[in-house]
């Protein structure tokens, strides 16, 4: 049996997992793996992990959107501004050389991880920041639906933009900028933010999975089992995160973050 068929999915479980349970940034850790247990370059792999987040993310979407938790004015709004970025991303990831760019995303997800602890640490001991001003995007309580203003629009397009140029450069879809910048700009639930956040990246997901096939080709014997098995444990996650405190699962995410990155430093030396 080739191997393939046995770690790719298995890796995409795990992906899809963690966009099932925190929401679009799990997606962040697709391109490591993919590079760590298969020694693909940064520009190889783009396009099989943009392409399991944006099909796993849309399964999110659909769901988020049944339950009326989607705001897709919003997720909209921000996936154009991100397909306007991507292409120039994708542009500077043929331009630096692989290594640098390794370095690049293992010191993202350093930082990443270490946020999210951090927020963590801070919300099971109680410690909640409270935002000083209200947020640029208020949610009309009466009937579900954000109060478009100039501030919320500009916040939401900047954020959108810059998930599309760090998806294009990076192969990730931004999840992890969507999810802090929705926190910030928004006072949206959680529930709501994780649905939002992954509407926005089905649609950044998947036109820089295009752009990113059209320019260097697909590894179709590591995609189509790597795509499966995060459609599986995103659903997987969905039913699991109803069961698991939120705090918890955010240093789990964290933790396992952290050592993709060391992963990731340790193959480049060795």
């Amino acid at each position: 049996m080739d191997i393939h068929l046995l770690i790719a999915p298995s890796l995409g479980v795990v992906v899809g997992l963690l966009m099932g349970l925190t929401g679009a940034g799990g997606g962040i850790i697709s391109v490591p793996l993919l590079i760590f247990f298969f020694g693909l370059e940064v520009n190889e792999a783009a396009p099989v992990g943009l392409t399991a987040v944006a099909i796993s993310a849309g399964l999110g979407a659909i769901l988020g959107f049944k339950e009326k938790i989607l705001r897709y004015k919003a997720a909209v709004l921000m996936g154009c501004f991100g397909l306007t970025l991507s292409p120039l991303g994708l542009w500077l990831s043929h331009k630096i050389p692989n290594t640098p760019l390794i370095f690049l995303f293992c010191i993202v997800l350093m930082l990443v991880a270490f946020r999210t602890y951090m927020n963590a640490v801070h919300e099971l001991k109680g410690n909640i920041k409270h935002k000083r001003r209200p947020p640029h995007c208020q949610l009309h309580q009466s009937i579900g639906k954000l109060i478009w203003t100039v501030p919320c629009a500009r916040s939401l397009m900047f954020s959108g933009a810059l998930a599309g140029f760090l998806s294009g450069l990076l192969g990730v879809g931004g999840g992890f900028i969507l999810v802090p910048a929705l926190k910030k700009f928004t006072d949206l639930p959680m529930k709501s933010i994780v649905a939002t956040s992954l509407g926005v990246l089905t649609i950044v997901s998947t036109g820089s999975a295009f752009l990113a096939i059209a320019s260097g080709g697909m590894k179709w014997a590591i995609a189509m089992p790597f795509i499966a098995g995060s459609a599986i444990g995103l659903l997987i996650g969905k039913k699991l995160v109803k069961h698991i405190h939120g705090a918890h699962l955010q240093q789990i995410f964290a933790a396992l973050t952290f050592l993709v990155a060391l992963g990731l430093i340790y193959k480049i030396f060795s």
